[in-house]
């Protein structure tokens, strides 16, 4: 799996040290970092200005999220990633994709989820692209995650079965 500090959402990852993003609110938390998607970039005189539609492709398809430290009290957290047009993460703001809500029962530490990041059909896309949590029920008092984007998910619980031959 391919991570890019460049392309972190929630938390941090200095070395081998990950540090997450404590999420202890009800309703809607916003991610530490925003990605801008037009920032000083311009291969080919594309401008900086222009916009980028991250689901199109196969490029960086998923935002993936961990949970750090286990959550306690909420009934439920819904990861999204989410398109705006300003660094505040409040102005045009569009979900692009979502793990749909997650019972806390699921939100243990080590917990692992991923929501693909959907193509914007007839538009161009947004500037920024950024996480969103948002908490359902009792305020957590603990509960962090890290969460970034990357081309692909790793799942190691996946287990196939053995003495079989392809012909």
């Amino acid at each position: 799996m391919i991570a890019d500090a460049l392309l972190t959402l929630a938390g941090t990852a200095v070395g081998s040290t990950i540090t997450g993003q404590a999420v202890t609110a009800t309703g809607n938390t916003l991610s530490t970092n925003v990605i801008d998607l037009s920032s000083g970039y311009a291969p080919n005189g594309i401008g900086a200005s222009q916009t980028r539609d991250m689901g199109e492709g196969a490029d960086f398809d998923y935002m993936r999220v961990e949970v750090l430290t286990a959550f306690n009290n909420a009934t439920s957290v819904e990861f999204q990633i989410i398109q705006h047009d300003d660094t505040a993460q409040s102005v045009n703001v569009t979900v692009v994709g979502t793990t749909g809500p997650i019972p806390l029962a699921s939100l243990t530490a080590g917990a692992r989820f991923a929501a693909q990041i959907n193509p914007r059909i007839a538009s161009k896309g947004q500037r920024y692209l950024s996480g969103r949590w948002v908490v359902v029920g009792t305020a957590p008092t603990t509960g962090t995650l890290f969460a970034d984007i990357g081309a692909e998910i790793q799942d190691g619980q996946k287990f196939y079965p053995v003495g079989f031959a392809v012909l």
